[in-house]
């Protein structure tokens, strides 16, 4: 990860569960031989899939000593706290890192490569800090051509933030491995540039260059695979983050969306005006993403991502089942039950609607 083989310790003080931890938990499930031991005090002495339902064994540990003994030897932030910063808290347990000769890792969309302690402690002992969020020096301008390419582009979006757009993108871009199929991911966030080793965060570019980079990601991707999978970021329909979305939406100019949902709730997650703003329908969020791609290049959702978590198995299977009914898609959680209904539903809409070469 990030030029070499690494055995992270995992930051996540006080908030290492599934719903808090998204980084830490992403990076567990699918790079989780990278992974030594994740640090929370408040959650010591147990194992990582008690806490977050993956990592197996890896342990939680109560501080960077505890991470080290267990075999750390680099440090990732794994929350990205509303706002970005760097919490009080946490400075501590960076500062140990790097005078350890630890690299950090970080996601934040505050650079800790500029803070002057931080940076004074790296010089000193030879670290780097890698801010994954610092967007390249460049300004690319989008101008449609991702939609020439003769790759099956597809673009996971969302009924609202934080649905589980990345770990679908993910599960279908394997699974459609698994089935012999040339499939490449694109992330767009920081989690997903942390699992695939690449990628820009693209929430940290200037609005006007949000679409340049997902083109250029696209393009690039397009050159080895019939298939490319991009990391879909916010929602069209929540007023924090739907300038995100559309960007993407337009930069990628996919053809086929999957449209991700998380099964059980109901309003926006807008932290200045919680449970102010309903989540539309599924059947109207169908209807308004192919709208909003149809303004510079027709696509249609061709399946449903569920994100079950907290549901039992037979209530989560009725929730897919439920989600199905409302779209006439194949609806699944890929996690839970498999990405093979997504995957499938892809392989067949490219025999029908295959790009020209």
């Amino acid at each position: 990860m990030f030029g070499r083989p690494r055995k992270l310790a995992l930051l996540a003080e006080g908030r290492f569960s599934p719903s808090d931890a998204k980084t830490a938990v992403g990076v567990l499930r699918y790079r989780p031989e990278e992974v030594a031991a994740v640090i929370d005090s408040t959650r010591a002495g147990r194992t990582a899939q008690e806490c977050a339902g993956v990592g197996g064994t890896v342990p939680v540990v109560a501080d960077v000593a505890a991470a080290a003994a267990a075999g750390a030897d680099s440090l990732l932030v794994g929350v990205a706290p509303q706002g970005g910063d760097l919490p009080p808290a946490w400075r501590a347990p960076v500062l140990e890192a790097l005078e350890r000769g630890w690299d950090v890792l970080s996601g934040l969309h505050a650079f800790l490569a500029d803070d002057p302690e931080l940076a004074a402690a790296a010089l000193r002992t030879g670290a780097r800090i890698h801010d994954a969020r610092r967007p390249p020096a460049r300004r690319p301008v989008a101008a449609g051509r991702a939609a020439g390419v003769g790759s099956t582009v597809v673009l996971t979006v969302g009924s609202d933030c934080n649905v589980g757009k990345m770990t679908a993108s993910v599960e279908i871009e394997r699974e459609l491995a698994r089935r012999g199929e040339r499939a490449a991911f694109v992330a767009t966030g920081q989690t997903g540039m942390f699992v695939a080793d690449h990628g820009v965060t693209v929430d940290a570019v200037p609005s006007d260059f949000v679409a340049g980079f997902t083109e250029e990601l696209v393009l690039a991707a397009a050159r080895d695979a019939d298939y490319v999978i991009v990391e879909g970021q916010g929602a069209l329909h929540n007023p924090a983050y739907s300038g995100v979305a559309l960007g993407i939406l337009h930069g990628a100019c996919p053809s086929a969306l999957v449209l991700c949902h998380q099964a059980g709730r109901t309003h926006l997650r807008v932290s200045a005006a919680p449970g102010q703003f309903p989540i539309p329908p599924l059947a109207m969020l169908v209807e308004a993403h192919e709208e909003a791609a149809r303004w510079l290049r027709p696509a249609r959702v061709v399946a449903v991502a569920l994100n079950t978590l907290g549901l039992d198995d037979r209530a989560a299977r009725a929730a897919c089942e439920g989600a199905a009914l409302e779209t006439g898609l194949p609806a699944t959680d890929p996690v839970r039950f498999g990405a093979g209904p997504l995957a499938a539903a892809l392989v067949a809409w490219r025999r029908d609607h295959a790009p020209a070469s």
